[in-house]
C-alpha cells in the first residue's frame, strides 16, 4: 500500500479536527452555553465597536477557554473510560483539569470587563 502524501495527512487531520470541534459543540452542555456567550460577546464587539486589539484579545480569550474546555472534555470522557468506578486519583485528575478551566473563564472574564466596562460607562 502506497504511504500517503503529507498533504493529504494534513487533509484528514483537519477533517478530523473539524468532526471533533462539531462532537464538541453538539454533545457538550458547558461548550454549548459557552459558544452563545461568544456569540453576544462578539455582538456587543460590533456594536460597541471595538479596537482591533480587542478583537484580538476577546477571540484569544474566547478560543482559549473554549479549546481548554474541549481538552477538560477530552480528559473527563478518557478518565471515565479508563476507570468507570469512582477512583479518588481520577477524581483529583478530572478536579484540576476543570481547574485550568476556571482559570482561563476567569481570565477571560477579566479581559471582557477590561474591555467593556469603559464602554459602558
Amino acid at each position: 500500500m502506497p504511504k500517503e502524501s503529507f498533504f493529504v495527512n494534513r487533509i484528514k487531520s483537519i477533517g478530523f479536527a473539524l468532526k471533533g470541534m462539531f462532537l464538541l459543540l453538539r454533545t457538550e452542555a458547558s461548550i454549548k452555553v459557552q459558544f452563545v456567550i461568544a456569540l453576544i460577546t462578539a455582538a456587543a464587539g460590533f456594536y460597541f465597536e471595538i479596537s482591533i486589539t480587542e478583537w484580538i484579545l476577546q477571540c484569544l480569550a474566547i478560543g482559549l477557554v473554549m479549546g481548554i474546555e474541549g481538552m477538560n472534555t477530552a480528559v473527563e470522557k478518557l478518565s471515565d473510560f479508563v476507570q468507570p468506578e469512582h477512583d479518588e486519583k481520577i477524581g483529583f485528575i478530572k478536579d484540576v483539569s476543570a481547574g485550568a478551566v476556571m482559570i482561563v473563564s476567569i481570565l477571560a472574564s477579566v479581559i471582557g470587563l477590561l474591555i467593556y466596562i469603559p464602554k459602558i460607562f
